[in-house]
């Protein structure tokens, strides 16, 4: 069935005037707020509730129902907080001011490798608030071009596009920009990627918080294929709204052959859990909504299991 024109830009229309609003609030009213819509959408309408729940007992089995809520409780508050810190970010932080809200950590190998000539790979998740982690490398002066999929609401994917421009990202779509990531490598460019995603059965197997999950090859062919170095990186919120901690856990070079990611398997396991330490420190902050573990047999085994 065809989208409809008035429908997304009715979608677009609503979106705006509630980033207006939120703009217009004090981070502390703005804090408030996604408190008591995390309450919401935590407690009362259970959104999502089942999956959250089953993805807590996943990675802390060691956690009760009630610490499990009160973890679900927060990781809506935080994606509510994410919404107000994407506003006010363009108007609060600027290349003058930026150390009133961000703190490096780790960040020296990680600017060697960006001023370098060879390409260079950033490995994230739906952790902390990674739309300032991009934002905040284009204030600093160094343009990233992200793969991610576009917004199926065309007038909504331009304006995140105009955000996140304004500093110098750029967005590949995920399906039909391969000429544009092989170009972005051959000048020695910056990829970032959301390495945390189910990519089906014909994924990476690897361990994530000790279950078996399925990884996206991509990151780690494209990292050997072109010597490219891996970093994992997070902006990790600090305390209260728009201070954060721009974290640098790690960088993976190819070149070196001690570093034990000389495959696709032995990357892609590497990254992953790395990932898996910087969550386990701020479990809040992470997206636990989307499906990250799903059994890794193929449909007719499942299907003649259940019969």
């Amino acid at each position: 069935m065809p989208r409809s024109r008035f429908l997304d830009y009715a979608v677009y229309f609503v979106v705006r005037v509630f980033i207006c609003v939120v703009q217009a609030m004090s981070l502390e009213m703005g804090q408030r707020l996604a408190r008591g819509l995390a309450w919401l959408a935590a407690d009362i309408l259970r959104i999502r509730g089942h999956v959250v729940d089953e993805n807590l007992a996943y990675a802390f089995p060691q956690c009760s129902q009630a610490e499990r809520r009160r973890l679900a409780r927060q990781m809506w508050e935080h994606l509510f907080l994410l919404v107000l810190e994407v506003a006010h970010a363009p108007r609060k932080i600027h290349e003058t001011n930026w150390r009133h809200y961000v703190r490096l950590s780790g960040t020296d190998p990680l600017v060697r490798a960006l001023l370098d000539d060879r390409p260079l790979v950033l490995v994230t998740g739906h952790f902390g608030n990674f739309e300032i982690g991009g934002f905040m490398l284009g204030v600093l002066g160094f343009p990233t071009y992200a793969v991610a999929r576009n917004l199926d609401n065309p007038y909504l994917d331009r304006f995140v596009s105009r955000f996140r421009r304004a500093t110098g990202q750029y967005l590949i779509p995920k399906n039909g920009g391969y000429e544009q990531i092989l170009a972005v490598l051959a000048r020695g460019g910056t990829l970032s990627f959301l390495a945390d995603q189910y990519a089906g059965p014909k994924g990476c197997w690897v361990e994530f918080f000790g279950r078996k999950a399925s990884a996206h090859k991509g990151i780690a062919l494209l990292a050997l294929e072109h010597d490219a170095p891996v970093a994992v990186c997070c902006a990790r919120r600090l305390g209260r709204p728009l201070h954060f901690e721009l974290h640098v856990a790690a960088i993976a070079d190819p070149r070196k052959t001690n570093a034990g990611v000389g495959t696709i398997q032995l990357m892609t396991q590497w990254f992953t859990h790395r990932l898996e330490a910087m969550i386990r420190q701020a479990p809040d902050q992470y997206w636990w909504l989307h499906r990250r573990w799903k059994d890794p047999r193929p449909p007719r085994a499942r299907t003649a299991k259940a019969a």
